[in-house]
């Protein structure tokens, strides 16, 4: 696109915009869409005129929310179809109607009523003169293709607003425009039919009943489901000690609209100490949506189980709950494209899909294996079933990522949507490292001279401008990590026009799928839109670093990294957009520590449950003649194998035993089993799958014997429940602390820029290492009845500051500092 397109396009957009906020009073409500309706309020009458009883309309839809439902057509098609940008859609349509002729009419607000339903909208523009009504869409290339769904959805919102302006104007028929604008050439495509008024009054009162039928279910499902949560009962007798607590806090900070930090310890049943307040609040806060996020799918499980005890019987609460699943672990046919010409379950997706949502909306629990059943019943894709069924549900249990990432699809459609949602983050302490990765891209330079020699022509020569600068970074130093606070400026200018350059090439051969190329674009365009962001929220948030690893041949690849080290400014607008954010979690103290690295509101509050569990339950003893750091570790294996084994003679049953890292495990495994072989042992492996997983846990069963080996912090260490003598004791040989290296240095001092004097260790080593040395250790107990033993294996568990981060209710040796022989402190 020319400069003067650019600057006309630019213009227009600030034009419309400000125009659209000087407008906004007027615009539709869509509030609580997951109905895609709300309440109409009746109209007060003038009195000095006589009122005539007027039944006012129940509910108010847009026009494009009527045809999302109603008018979708044909095939799944996810093929990447280069599409402007928000400014470049508001910019397209300037231009278009800064070409119409006088009297030309844009942004025309229309409305209409039918059997209690009113649609309404603001039409694109209508030309008077030619009689003619303009849906505007704007595209990116002329040679675009238009799914056919998407197509349909045009036409129907065309031919919506073709009628209410019939009914408005008193038009005896009209012509219904869709024009195509492509930002590239500025040129037009205009698709064209023309229509009588009772044709198009037709489909306007044929989609009105299609979605009222819909529609009177829907607010049906949600008085019933408010009435059974006023109703609902806590599925136990009582509340374990501390439950109560729990889900007093979480109900005041969804009935004050707040955000609430609650630490609790492991056992006393957080899952359902969460949901349930959460769902009791719905009604009287007139809350829409539940999300419950987890870092991981041990933890998705429990909440599914939770609200499987809390409707128990036929009369509870009909409550629609739906967990989401990953794409890789959903898809059907993971080999084949998702579009119609690839996929099955993609060909006649949206014409089978208003059957398979009828039924899916009458499941009470949409699992990943209820979703799945469904979709093959229907022929369906499952994965995009589960998505289009997030709108028809209550509560939907998912990731991490569906809400806090830079794309989260749950975010987004809570702010488009305009729900009211209380939000439950499972095992908290993990957002910390999952916001990090979030909000941090890297390009990988092997990867991009693959890429390179594949490459259109089209694309040659701005490739190689990235891949001259990317050298140049690559040999400006012969360090191996470097650092800085501010993004290449060089690079990111080239970069920025490959990009361009590769959707202008996909804009002029749209039939052609590169599925690396696309993935670069993906990935380049993430990396240019944190660079972008670096500077922002005073510029401490993130850095730039550059990792350089000798080829296998001449010459050095240079990694380059935006790494966001701090992420609280790019999660704090997601705290401040829920209703009510709950962050609960058994280690999450030093409260200050999440307050800051997260940026929860300022006004949050922050609550300790007290254990309910006893000391006497619990021996805890520290190794203080052994160290685990990494040069001693192999001196230490022959007295952690003694002190095991030692401790499973004196009382045999089920252990943990938890390692810094995989070789650490297996190198300790190896000589467990040489000089004690008669001792059952189980090993984590690397790259462990699902079925995996679920045979190490199955090998700690009731009235066994045995020693399972596990990585500290990884999938073991917590959202792991083996009450009674399923597991009597755990092994933690190591203080957890996270590797010293240069980028965790550079987060140690960027901590203490940050923060101040002191708190670069603790924030970058300190408080991450002992929260998964609790986290482990608190596998072990986890009922009133439970009796267990932790062995916490390294000298420095002696000392007083690593003491103060363990759980008050633990008795813990006292302090002392014993060093193993030749040890010394960090």
């Amino acid at each position: 696109m020319g400069q003067t397109a650019r600057k006309v396009i630019s213009a227009l957009s600030k034009r419309n915009a400000a125009q659209k906020s000087q407008k906004g009073t007027t615009r539709i409500s869509c509030r609580r869409w997951s109905l895609y309706i709300h309440t109409v309020t009746r109209s007060h009458t003038s009195c000095a005129l006589p009122a005539t009883p007027i039944d006012p309309p129940r509910y108010t839809v847009a026009v494009r929310a009527l045809c999302e439902f109603t008018a979708k057509a044909g095939d799944l098609d996810l093929r990447f179809t280069p599409s402007p940008t928000g400014q470049e859609g508001v910019g397209g349509h300037g231009v278009v109607t800064s070409r119409r002729g006088p009297g030309y009419e844009s942004e025309v607000t229309l409305s209409g009523e039918f059997e209690g339903l009113r649609v309404r909208g603001r039409a694109d523009g209508y030309d008077p003169v030619a009689n003619r009504i303009e849906e505007i869409k704007t595209v990116r290339g002329n040679k675009a293709d238009i799914p056919q769904n998407h197509q349909a959805l045009h036409w129907a919102q065309a031919k919506i607003y073709g009628w209410l302006l019939c009914e408005a104007r008193n038009l005896a028929k009209i012509d219904v425009a869709l024009v195509y604008f492509d930002i590239l050439s500025q040129r037009e495509r205009v698709l064209k039919e023309r229509y009588d008024a009772a044709t198009l009054r037709a489909f306007f009162e044929d989609s009105c009943r299609r979605f009222m039928r819909w529609a009177e279910r829907e607010i049906a499902h949600r008085s019933d489901r408010d009435a059974g949560l006023q109703a609902l009962a806590f599925p136990h007798a009582t509340f374990r000690d501390g439950q109560r607590l729990l889900a007093e806090s979480v109900y005041k900070a969804n009935a004050s609209s707040r955000t609430l930090l609650a630490q609790a310890p492991t056992g006393i049943g957080k899952s359902i100490g969460t949901v349930f307040p959460a769902l009791k609040a719905m009604p009287t806060q007139r809350i829409d949506k539940v999300f419950f996020l987890s870092a991981r799918s041990t933890g998705r499980a429990v909440a599914l189980q939770a609200t499987t005890q809390l409707r128990r019987n036929p009369d509870d609460a009909p409550l629609r709950v739906l967990e989401l699943m990953a794409r890789d672990k959903a898809c059907e046919h993971p080999d084949l494209a998702c579009h119609g010409e690839s996929c099955p379950l993609a060909k006649g997706f949206y014409d089978r899909l208003p059957a398979a949502r009828d039924a899916a909306s009458r499941a009470a629990l949409l699992d990943g294996r209820t979703v799945r059943e469904i979709a093959r019943t229907h022929e369906v894709c499952p994965y995009y079933l589960a998505q289009e069924m997030i709108r028809w549900s209550d509560l939907v249990v998912g990731d991490y990522n569906y809400y806090f990432d830079r794309s989260a699809m749950l975010h987004a459609l809570a702010a488009l949507n305009e729900w009211r949602v209380s939000v439950l983050v499972d095992e908290a302490h993990n957002l910390v490292e999952r916001g990090r990765t979030m909000y941090t891209a890297t390009l990988d330079h092997a990867a991009f001279r693959g890429l390179r020699l594949s490459a259109p022509g089209a694309l040659k020569r701005p490739m190689d401008r990235v891949y001259r600068q990317w050298n140049i970074l690559a040999k400006s130093s012969d360090a191996a990590y470097e650092t800085c606070d501010e993004e290449p400026a060089a690079f990111v200018e080239v970069l920025t026009q490959l990009c361009t350059a590769i959707i202008d090439d996909m804009s002029e051969h749209p039939q052609r799928h590169d599925a690396t190329l696309e993935r670069f674009y993906f990935d380049a365009m993430h990396f240019l839109r944190l660079a972008e962001q670096m500077t922002e929220y005073g510029g401490k948030h993130s850095l730039f670093d550059i990792t350089r690893t000798p080829r296998s041949r001449a010459g050095v690849d240079a990694a380059l990294c935006v790494r966001n080290l701090l992420p609280a400014p790019y999660l704090a607008p997601r705290f401040a957009a829920a209703h009510s954010t709950t962050l609960f979690s058994a280690t999450l103290q030093p409260a200050d520590y999440y307050r800051n690295l997260l940026g929860v509101p300022g006004s949050a509050v922050w609550v300790e449950v007290p254990s309910p569990f006893q000391a006497e339950q619990l021996d805890v003893h520290v190794a203080r003649h052994i160290s685990t750091r990494y040069a001693h570790r192999q001196r230490s294996l022959p007295a952690i194998v003694a002190l095991m084994a030692d401790q499973f003679a004196r009382r045999p049953g089920n252990y943990l035993a938890f390692f810094s890292s995989h070789d650490y495990l297996q190198q300790a495994a190896a000589v467990l089993a040489e000089r004690h072989p008669d001792i059952p042992t189980w090993s984590q492996a690397r790259g462990m799958t699902e079925t995996g997983q679920a045979a190490f846990l199955g090998a700690f069963a009731p009235g066994g014997r045995g020693i399972g080996f596990a990585v500290l912090g990884g999938v073991f260490s917590e959202g792991v429940d083996l009450p009674g003598d399923r597991l009597i004791g755990a092994f933690v040989a190591t203080l957890g602390l996270p590797q010293v290296n240069p980028v965790n240095e550079q987060l140690r001092e960027r901590m203490e820029a940050v923060f101040g004097q002191g708190y670069g260790y603790d924030y970058a080593y300190l408080y991450p290492g002992l929260r998964k040395v609790v986290q482990a250790a608190g596998r072990v107990i986890r009922t009133r009845q439970d009796r267990g033993v932790v062995w916490l294996i390294d000298d420095r568990y002696a000392r007083p500051e690593v003491q103060d981060m363990l759980p008050g209710w633990w008795d813990v040796p006292a302090s002392g500092h014993g060093l193993a022989e030749g040890g010394s402190r960090p």
